[in-house]
């Protein structure tokens, strides 16, 4: 008689790598800004840009080294999160080079500020720098539940990042906004980071807090209303914008952390009551702003009817020509180069750059962009329901619903819908610190759906998985 024996082995189960279909969709996103680059050019001087072959390498080499340190770090990563913020970075190059290119904005650079620079080979530069800190980020950030940790470290940071820009002798007035600190001749905006490490914060207190602030003492018309003494962080969070915006004159910042708390105070809780109390504590706290802050008031004044003070406010002529840019689009727009949205003055690059993209691509080219920023929302939202703990979920919901809102303010603000907040478009809009802080955004994302998507260690195997069968002779 003999005896065979057998040995189960249980193996990792490897999910299959994605990084291929991510280097293809970068492919994509680098060459259709070079094809719009050239149809730049080609429209303003009857010719291919200069720089389009520099431009072209060194796009495709910052998406190669942030494919290669993804494709490294976070193998298991969301393919579309990369190519995505590519795109749009790459065509925001090119929006911000074809209005380098008008003769208007040169002549007034010239006027006000003493000289003419560029502000496409500075946005490239940004770029480079955005990309190494990505890279930072998934180096050093192995795991994103290590964030969890600092939950009330991440609170005080964020509030020295608000404070920053009042602060006399650092921070900067610029156009009636104080959200910018100068320090060694650069100008940086703390908000855009900060809005990343309360979002830090809010996971990390929601996640203890969220069984305390689920529950409900009554029911009000259909709604279940929170016990009172639970109401303290939403007023907490309430008064700290609605004193961001009266001391900084920020409305964005304002809504965008009110509005990403209560985001993330509903994904935690499931309490519909507490998204009704968050829009009417919104609603009632910037009517009162809005009648007595002066910088405010404008706003809503030239929301409101730009025209009837066209000639008399700045503010009612940047709303009344962007609202003619995107009216003189049409469908499919003049085309690329071929616009006049550069009569909107200094503030064409920066928010009413989405306006260009009104008037030059049309309501086809608005619907594309909108839908690239879908599609990053979508992709966030889809990781933080594969994320496998709360942290994890709160966190990536709470960075996708802050980009979702600077998305909807922006946009909104350009095309009249809400009053201007005076934020930037992210990716599109020149600025060092919009384009650095969103690549961060995005490499934390990728990280979480690295995590989330990683398939669990094997556990090793045990004496009892090996079976002895005793075989009889034939």
């Amino acid at each position: 008689m003999s005896v065979v024996t057998n040995t189960t082995t249980i193996g990792a189960i490897e999910l299959p790598s994605r990084r291929n279909t991510e280097l293809l969709l970068l492919g994509f996103a680098v060459v259709i800004p070079i094809f719009a680059y050239a149809n730049v050019g080609l429209a303003i001087n009857g010719k291919f840009p200069p720089g389009m072959l520099l431009y072209g390498l060194g796009l495709g080499a910052l998406a190669g080294i942030a494919h290669l340190v993804v494709r490294r770090y976070a193998k298991y990563a969301d393919p579309l999160l990369l190519p995505l913020a590519t795109l749009l970075n790459g065509l925001g190059l090119v929006l911000i080079w074809r209005l380098d290119q008008s003769e208007r904005l040169q002549t007034l650079a010239k006027r006000s500020f003493g000289g003419f620079t560029e502000s496409a080979p500075r946005q490239m530069m940004y770029t480079a720098l955005a990309i190494a800190l990505f890279a930072g980020v998934l180096l050093v950030l192995k795991d994103h539940r290590v964030l969890q940790r600092f939950t009330y470290i991440s609170m005080v940071t964020a509030l020295v990042l608000l404070i920053l820009p009042v602060v006399p002798g650092l921070g900067a007035d610029v156009f009636g906004a104080k959200i910018w600190i100068s320090v060694g001749g650069f100008s940086i905006q703390p908000g855009e980071f900060a809005k990343i490490v309360i979002a830090v914060f809010f996971a990390g207190y929601l996640m203890v807090k969220r069984d305390a602030l689920a529950l409900a003492s009554r029911r009000f018309m259909g709604l279940y209303l929170p016990r009172g003494r639970d109401l303290g962080p939403i007023l907490m969070i309430w008064a700290m914008s609605l004193l961001v915006l009266v001391f900084e004159n920020d409305l964005g910042t304002s809504l965008l952390f009110f509005g990403m708390f209560v985001i993330m105070l509903y994904v935690a809780t499931e309490r519909t009551s507490w998204i009704v109390i968050g829009l009417l504590m919104s609603i009632g706290g910037a009517a009162v702003v809005g009648a007595t802050a002066s910088h405010v008031k404008v706003r809503v004044t030239a929301w409101l009817d730009p025209f009837a003070c066209y000639g008399t406010s700045g503010a009612c002529e940047q709303v009344g020509q962007s609202i003619m840019s995107f009216g003189s689009g049409g469908v499919l727009g003049t085309g690329w180069g071929q616009g006049n949205s550069d009569l909107i003055g200094f503030a064409a690059n920066s928010d009413f750059i989405f306006s260009t993209v009104g008037e030059e691509l049309g309501l086809t080219g608005v619907m594309a962009f909108l839908l690239l920023y879908g599609l990053i929302i979508e992709r966030g939202v889809r990781t933080a329901l594969a994320a496998r703990d709360p942290f994890g979920k709160l966190f990536a919901i709470g960075l996708s619903g802050a980009f979702a809102l600077q998305i909807f303010v922006v946009a909104g603000g350009v095309m009249g819908l809400i009053p201007l907040t005076g934020m930037t478009m992210p990716f599109l809009a020149s600025g060092g610190s919009s384009v650095l802080a969103n690549w961060v955004l995005i490499a934390i994302l990728i990280r979480i759906s690295d995590t989330a998507r990683r398939p669990a260690p094997a556990p090793a195997p045990s004496p009892d998985s090996e079976m002895t069968q005793v075989v009889r002779p034939s």
